[in-house]
């Protein structure tokens, strides 16, 4: 019955639940749940699955010409990065205020 299950999430392409319902299977975890709670972790996981999906494909097709990440940001080079201020923009509380954020070159003098 179980393996039928996953099965049939793959042929759906539900992978988020189907990775969410064989780990609940490995472990003791489908047992402390209620229904509504086991329901809504397998839901959430499919659509985390989805939004992490989406998220992966437009970065592909945005075709950045470099591949960078925050924690890889060298701090130690001098190019006048504020290390705090980078901190808070990787909150990101500047879209929830529906704010703008604009990301220039390097600020010359003179």
């Amino acid at each position: 019955m179980n393996s039928q299950t996953l099965e049939r999430l793959q042929k759906m392409n539900l992978y988020g639940m189907y990775d969410a319902f064989k780990t609940s299977l490995e472990t003791t975890l489908k047992e402390s749940l209620t229904r509504d709670q086991f329901i809504a972790r397998l839901v959430a996981s499919e659509w985390d699955n989805r939004r992490n999906r989406a998220v992966e494909r437009a970065v592909k097709a945005a075709c950045f010409r470099y591949s960078a990440r925050l924690e890889e940001v060298d701090y130690a080079f001098e190019r006048g990065l504020d290390r705090n201020q980078v901190k808070r923009l990787a909150c990101m509380d500047f879209i929830r205020e529906r704010r703008d954020l604009f990301i220039t070159g390097p600020r010359r003098n003179g």
